[in-house]
């Protein structure tokens, strides 16, 4: 434990005395912030009324220093729609929600799978919000519907962009631009449990991840 403690602050040394903060705002995060804006105007075909919410991630969002050597090849980029909310299974859905969502939300409930870190997402509620005071209606919804990531595609059954990992791709090389990748989810206002482990979790290079 001593010694991991010697070389986190070696490390930090480092980089506190060869990186230097960078210039604000960033090339990176002018080409990041743009993305998301224009993102925030687009509705898929089947969900007009939806707004997706984009929200910044990896090395554009989390980088506050400037290493010598290039650190970003990407824009990370997670969304979600306000029409759509994720409840632990056997919750009560909520009778109030961020401003951000829309006054018709789907409620879709997390249930574990037969795969760890894996759920399903069925369709268990309609919120509907009042006109008198803002609060959330619920009626139960039972029609064994379940979301799945083709949620974000076209109609056709083709992707609208091409996949990479769980990310939908934008490659703007063409356009002298950093590449995009954004990976759909769905807001929930507390934290899964079947993503307890996520914040601590060993990736395949052996190494804690402190964050998401």
């Amino acid at each position: 434990m001593a010694d991991e403690c010697s070389c986190s602050e070696i490390v930090t040394t480092f980089l506190l005395n060869t990186c230097r903060l960078p210039p604000w705002p960033s090339e990176h995060r002018v080409q990041a912030a743009w993305y998301c804006a224009s993102a925030v105007g687009q509705h898929e075909q089947d969900y007009e009324e939806a707004d997706l919410i984009p929200l910044l991630t990896g090395s554009v969002a989390e980088f506050y220093i400037e290493p010598m050597l290039p650190h970003v090849g990407d824009i990370d980029v997670m969304g979600h729609l306000n029409t759509m909310l994720a409840i632990p299974r056997g919750h009560t859905p909520p009778t109030q929600l961020p401003a951000q969502f829309h006054k018709y939300v789907i409620v879709l409930e997390i249930i574990d799978s037969h795969l760890p870190g894996y759920v399903y997402l069925p369709l268990r509620y309609l919120l509907s919000q009042r006109t008198d005071d803002g609060k959330y209606e619920y009626f139960e919804y039972d029609n064994g519907a379940y979301f799945a990531s083709t949620s974000y595609y076209g109609n056709s059954g083709k992707t609208i962009m091409p996949v990479h990992g769980p990310a939908l791709f934008t490659d703007n090389s063409q356009i002298l631009q950093l590449s995009v990748d954004v990976v759909p989810g769905v807001r929930c206002l507390s934290w899964p449990s079947q993503a307890a482990d996520w914040p601590t979790r060993r990736t395949t290079h052996d190494s804690d991840v402190m964050g998401l």
